[in-house]
């Protein structure tokens, strides 16, 4: 097949002219998500280790899920969302699950299966998509500003330029440090392309950066081929169709399942929406193109998790970085998810994209997220304190379903308590009662 026909089928599939965009911007868009995304192949098969799934293959079920679900959801959903596993809930299944509670990975991975089948039962019965429908629009503007504000506050850890502080909690990190240096260098670099209006300009910092790193001494120099090729690809028998359902099956462990089902349930929900309104596919009344295949996409992708010995998938809220380069179909997803199936071969070249090189472009993403705080409502209070807590408790408690949490419950009872009830859509009380015994439990 040649390219102008290869390209001509893309565009007929991704409908890439009525988005505005093509083939090669999408191409871009793609590795640029997943240089922000590659974290999670270093990253998640350390947490599932900690929990006792072996090393070996809790990479390739991390690598495998991550490319059949993004590739899932740029094939059905045409949105340009990379998957890939949760960070939270991952940690939530290793350091409590089967950490504090001793629970065997297996039966964990059998609460994930269970979460993924209430996932699916909700999103077939579009209870999920009335859950979006009912949160008012100054909520979601406020959802995605207080992503931007915790995709930010990720980079910056990840840079070095915010770090732990017993004293404060946080403190500025020491920009003596050669990796601190190299990312506000590249932010630099990044900032001052995207005001030159350079298409690529997140893409070129990463690129840059990473290879300055190489220069000076910081990071990895490729020095054979089997630091760009492994010659052993990652075997996922030890955990794939593991699960030990009649463990899970335990009413004991209905707490475990319900954390499950509310923590993806609501990082996946506010993730889209951020991602969505980044790369301008949100009408003005708040409406997703292909919500519910997303949605279904997500329900598929954490069943399968489960199957291949991983917890929860979800959105990658990192998807930000390259809507910012232009993409805004499911091309770029499917990018995502053959880089990441790549990447069973090329998992060594992956590492040689250090953490503080792809920083940048996620607080450059943050930056331009928070535009939409401008459209809030600041002037009516039972609006602006929910939004308010909405935005702040996301990067505060390092979670975006807490941030839905206090805003949802917050709107609930301010508007209760000053006369304006007949403005709550009867799911905000349901989410917010489910919220509050969530933080309960």
């Amino acid at each position: 097949m040649s390219s102008t026909s290869s390209s001509s089928f893309l565009e007929r599939f991704f409908h890439l002219s009525a988005k505005n965009t093509d083939v090669k911007t999408e191409l871009s868009a793609g590795l640029t998500t997943f240089m922000a995304m590659a974290y999670i192949i270093f990253v998640g098969p350390n947490m599932l280790e900690a929990a006792g799934i072996p090393k070996e293959a809790a990479v390739a079920s991390v690598i495998l899920t991550a490319g059949f679900c993004s590739l899932l959801m740029g094939l059905y959903a045409n949105l340009p969302i990379g998957m890939a596993q949760s960070m939270g809930p991952n940690a939530f299944f290793a350091f409590y699950v089967c950490g504090a509670l001793a629970l065997p990975w297996q039966t964990a991975l059998g609460t994930v299966f269970i979460a993924g089948i209430i996932f699916l039962l909700m999103t077939i019965t579009k209870f999920r998509q009335h859950i979006i429908d009912s949160v008012p629009m100054d909520l979601k503007y406020a959802i995605v500003v207080g992503i931007g504000l915790f995709i930010a506050f990720i980079g910056m850890q990840s840079a070095g330029i915010v770090v732990n502080s017993d004293a404060t909690l946080v403190d500025l990190g020491n920009f003596t440090d050669p990796k601190v240096a190299l990312a506000l260098l590249g932010l630099v670099i990044v900032s001052i392309l995207m005001c030159l209006k350079v298409k690529a300009a997140i893409l070129i910092g990463i690129v840059v950066v990473a290879i300055l790193g190489m220069i000076f001494g910081v990071n990895k120099v490729p020095s054979s081929i089997s630091d760009i090729v492994t010659t052993k690809i990652p075997d996922v028998s030890a955990s794939f169709m593991q699960i030990d359902f009649k463990g899970a099956f335990d009413l004991a462990l209905l707490p475990v399942i319900f954390t499950f089902t509310v923590v993806a349930l609501f990082d996946n929900i506010g993730t889209t929406i951020g991602v969505a309104r980044a790369a301008n596919l949100m009408d003005e009344k708040g409406n997703i193109e292909n919500i519910d295949k997303a949605l279904i996409t997500d329900s598929i992708g954490t069943i399968f998790s489960s199957i291949m010995g991983t917890s929860a998938v979800t959105s990658f809220i990192e998807s930000s970085a390259g809507t910012q380069v232009g993409g805004r179909t499911g091309l770029t997803a499917c990018t995502v998810g053959v880089l990441f199936l790549l990447a069973l071969i090329f998992a060594p070249l992956a590492g040689l994209i250090p953490g503080y090189a792809t920083a940048p472009a996620l607080i450059i993403v943050g930056a331009m997220m928070m535009s939409n705080v401008t459209k809030i409502n600041f002037s009516d209070y039972t609006i602006a304190i929910p939004a308010f807590l909405t935005i702040a408790m996301m990067p505060l408690s390092y979670s975006i379903a807490n941030g839905f949490g206090f805003g949802f419950i917050s709107y609930c009872l301010l508007k209760t308590f000053t006369g304006k009830v007949s403005e709550i859509k009867p799911l905000m009380w349901v989410v917010a009662v489910i919220f509050a015994i969530s933080f309960l439990i």
